[in-house]
């Protein structure tokens, strides 16, 4: 199985390497000095060996950031896939701590990601608004703020509500350990100063990390360090082999873990843009992933997706290219086989202060994306709002549905209210149509031309109704109705007003044609009665020139009044003839 997705890693990072600069070899050792502990921790608090959260930052990372098209994303474990897949593992009633059952879950996740990606279901993404994404990425980086609360402070903060537990570290100030406090500090304080110095700004994480824990130990500070939470083994991740018999337990949960892993990293590719200009396309990335996941679930690797805080820390590091990536997972194997002793002696609350520098550097990175969303409208900012709660105090599977909905009814209330109806008026003497305000009443005698100018919702129904001109005394009236932007109708509540319309006006002498109608709506008139109804000429099919359907309606609309003049004519001559007296 894992001979299809590696010849398709090769054609993928074949011509888009590039060549690696000296900042992607600093940003890849320090993502891999981060991925120890955090990977670890991740993995421990989720219930899950603390062995396979390290080993989730070697294949995966190295598979993620060669055929990523976010070039700076990492693929590594996160919290909320920890959380997820154990929740999901625990559902099953399967043991977390079980190599077959985490390789299969794995597996499985990147199965549905390649799935998704080879479906081009990324586009589902493009309906998530800029307003809902805002909140949900400065709900993640607040997690990945609150998750190192403990390590950089040594207090626990209490509560499920991420909001609620910083309110409670904050209100413990008394409770923080002064030796943990003292060293994340420090850490922060060697960061800040070293991106004071230009030349030392790329590295500064790294630097920062370096000189706190060489303090630590020179000073034998009593910490927590990377060992009290796991041994680290002197051995790369070996294979490991799924377990078939897990399959039919994990496939609703498979597709639950990839829909969080997605969605967090669907917010890295508006946070990091790719520093060689090229375009991030969400359907490569879901296919990376899924690369990642069935490479990774073969060694050892827990579920992994786009990770916010590693990717933060490599462009905080000086990332330039997807070397970076690679660089992190390769760099991670060799300090696992050839110094992981060394590796466990890295202070936790080295890594809490250096955590808590790249959750905040996301926030203050999206300040402009909030103000933004707060000058845009109300409802937007209501969405941006709710979803941020839903982040910081729903399970992340949750959070994400909640995002969904709303994306999609701030969509449709946006649509409903940017429909509208727009009069074409043929300039005098010219070739020339100029737009204006539909009118009140359809005037007699006259060809009246209107624009749907909408998405097709159905929801705009009631709008696009109260802008249609009254037929009330509409005698000889002809209105053109350019529909060449509805190619379908969502609803057969729509056939059912225009039908209603054209009945109206038929009855006042007047009579509707449709310009411009795509096939597939041309084939519903024709199955619903509706073209028969409105008689020959009353559908004038779309041309690639976009006013020769407008033209021909305009013309058959004349002639169809020219003819009913005559018509009436006639027969008011023949009726004068025939109330004549007779002479002696």
């Amino acid at each position: 199985m894992a001979a299809v997705p590696g010849r398709a890693l090769v054609s993928k990072a074949r011509g888009r390497l590039g060549r690696p600069r000296k900042a992607d070899v600093a940003a890849g050792a320090v993502t891999g000095l981060f991925s120890i502990p955090e990977g670890m921790a991740y993995a421990a608090i989720a219930g899950f060996n603390p062995v396979a959260g390290l080993y989730a930052g070697v294949v995966p990372a190295i598979v993620g950031s060669l055929t990523s098209r976010t070039v700076l994303m990492v693929t590594t474990l996160t919290s909320a896939i920890a959380l997820t897949s154990q929740s999901v593992l625990s559902d099953a009633g399967l043991d977390p701590k079980d190599a077959g059952n985490v390789a299969t879950l794995t597996l499985m996740v990147g199965v549905v990601m390649l799935l998704m990606g080879v479906l081009r279901l990324g586009a589902v993404m493009s309906f998530v608004s800029n307003a809902v994404m805002t909140g949900f990425s400065t709900g993640i980086a607040l997690q990945i703020i609150t998750g190192v609360l403990k390590d950089a402070t040594g207090y626990k903060p209490q509560g499920h509500n991420k909001l609620y537990q910083l309110g409670d570290w904050l209100a413990h100030l008394g409770d923080w350990k002064g030796a943990a406090t003292a060293v994340a500090g420090v850490t922060v304080a060697v960061w800040a100063a070293a991106r004071c110095v230009r030349r030392l700004e790329p590295v500064a994480l790294l630097l920062a990390m370096v000189v706190a824990s060489v303090g630590v130990a020179a000073l034998s500070v009593d910490v927590e360090l990377v060992r009290d939470i796991a041994r680290i083994p002197g051995a790369l991740p070996s294979f490991s082999a799924p377990d078939p018999g897990a399959v039919p337990a994990l496939l609703a949960g498979a597709f639950s873990v990839a829909l969080v892993a997605l969605a967090q990293a669907a917010g890295i590719a508006p946070s990091m843009p790719n520093p060689d200009g090229s375009r991030s396309d969400v359907n490569g990335d879901f296919r990376s992933q899924g690369y990642a996941n069935a490479l990774g679930g073969l060694f050892q690797a827990l579920p992994s997706g786009g990770s916010l805080s590693r990717t933060g820390v490599a462009v905080s590091a000086g990332a330039r290219t997807r070397w970076a990536g690679v660089i992190s997972g390769v760099f991670l194997a060799l300090v696992v086989l050839v110094c992981g002793s060394l590796a466990e002696r890295i202070p936790m609350p080295v890594i809490g202060g250096l955590i808590l520098v790249v959750g905040g550097e996301l926030i203050w990175g999206k300040r402009h994306d909030i103000r933004l969303v707060l000058r845009t409208s109300w409802l937007s900012s209501a969405a941006m709002v709710v979803t941020f709660l839903a982040t910081t105090q729903l399970p992340l599977q949750q959070a994400i549905v909640i995002g969904a909905v709303l994306s999609l009814l701030l969509f449709c209330v946006q649509a409903a209210r940017q429909t509208r109806l727009v009069a074409l008026h043929r300039e005098t003497g010219g070739g020339h149509w100029r737009t204006g305000d539909p009118p009140r009443r359809l005037p007699p005698g006259e060809v009246t031309v209107l624009d749907y100018a909408g998405t097709s919702l159905f929801a705009e129904l009631p709008r696009v109704e109260a802008e249609l001109p009254d037929v009330h005394g509409a005698r000889d009236a002809v209105l053109v109705l350019v529909v060449r932007t509805l190619p379908d109708v969502p609803s057969s509540a729509v056939i059912k007003s225009l039908d209603r319309y054209a009945r109206s006006l038929s009855d006042e002498g007047g009579r509707l044609v449709l310009a411009g109608v795509q096939p597939p709506l041309a084939r519903l008139l024709e199955v619903s009665g509706l073209a028969e109804r409105l008689g020959e000429g009353g559908v004038v099919p779309a041309q690639p020139e976009i006013f020769a359907p407008v033209e021909r309606a305009v013309a058959e609309g004349r002639a169809w009044i020219t003819e009913h003049e005559r018509a009436a004519d006639t027969a008011d001559t023949d009726l004068g003839t025939r109330s004549r007296p007779e002479l002696p």
